[in-house]
């Protein structure tokens, strides 16, 4: 079986800032090749009016308290800052990081976000029509920004949408993610290739990645049959992380 990759993505919901950082100094420690954190406003399940932290913040604490995982959130929502603004603040965590650092991006989905902090949450069509726009306005700001980042700084774009996203990341991105089950993301990874082929892309750029759930961890084998190359295993408090050390295990 060849090798693969394994992140963790840890949920900033129900638990606290000191929870998560021993969290990721711990994934950071056991060898993980990625960490992630999510991009929202509020809790996405249990309690509504649990503890929650801001993702960008947490990123920038991430980059100077781990030395070697990849960072990023999986994924930020376009809708909640100024591309410009979100390309330097990207730029700036890389260098923190000393080149770690991989701007997962998405539409935005979550409606509580948007209507509590005042964001215009449109429809499914316009969000994914203000990413179309965003991702050239991120990849020039990137190219003036000075220093420049000190890693490749990749762009990972996240969804299953055939139609839209999956050829916005077949024209730029260099990561992308969905979910499973296997099927569901054989079936996806298949399109992003045929994407692929029709925008000129090398497919074999694309580094595919999948959220999995704990409980998932024992389907590793098929998410690889599946053209998963990088399993990332979302956690939620208190960041039980023993299932994560097995996978990695499997992976080497």
């Amino acid at each position: 079986m060849a090798k693969f990759q394994v992140g963790v993505q840890l949920h900033p919901q129900d638990g606290t800032v000191d929870d998560l950082r021993a969290a990721w100094k711990a994934g950071d420690a056991m060898g993980l090749d990625s960490i992630w954190t999510w991009d929202h406003f509020f809790p996405l399940y249990g309690n509504p009016d649990a503890n929650h932290y801001e993702g960008y913040t947490l990123l920038a604490a991430m980059a100077a308290d781990t030395e070697h995982a990849r960072i990023g959130a999986l994924v930020t929502c376009n809708s909640y800052r100024n591309p410009n603004l979100l390309a330097d603040m990207a730029r700036t965590i890389d260098l923190i990081s000393h080149g770690r650092f991989i701007l997962g991006i998405g539409s935005g989905w979550f409606e509580r976000d948007y209507t509590e902090y005042g964001y215009d949450f449109g429809s499914a069509p316009s969000r994914l029509r203000a990413l179309g726009e965003s991702l050239p306005v991120i990849e020039e700001r990137l190219k003036k920004l000075v220093p420049q980042p000190s890693g490749r700084l990749p762009i990972l774009i996240g969804g299953s949408g055939e139609k839209v996203t999956l050829r916005l990341a077949a024209q730029h991105a260099q990561m992308w993610n969905s979910f499973g089950p296997p099927e569901h993301f054989a079936a996806k990874n298949t399109v992003l290739d045929d994407w692929c082929e029709k925008v000129g892309t090398d497919p074999s750029t694309i580094e595919r990645t999948v959220a999995i759930q704990p409980n998932e961890i024992g389907d590793w084998a098929a998410y690889l049959d599946a053209g998963a190359s990088h399993l990332i295993v979302m956690v939620g408090a208190p960041y039980d992380l023993d299932p994560v050390q097995e996978l990695l295990a499997s992976s080497r």
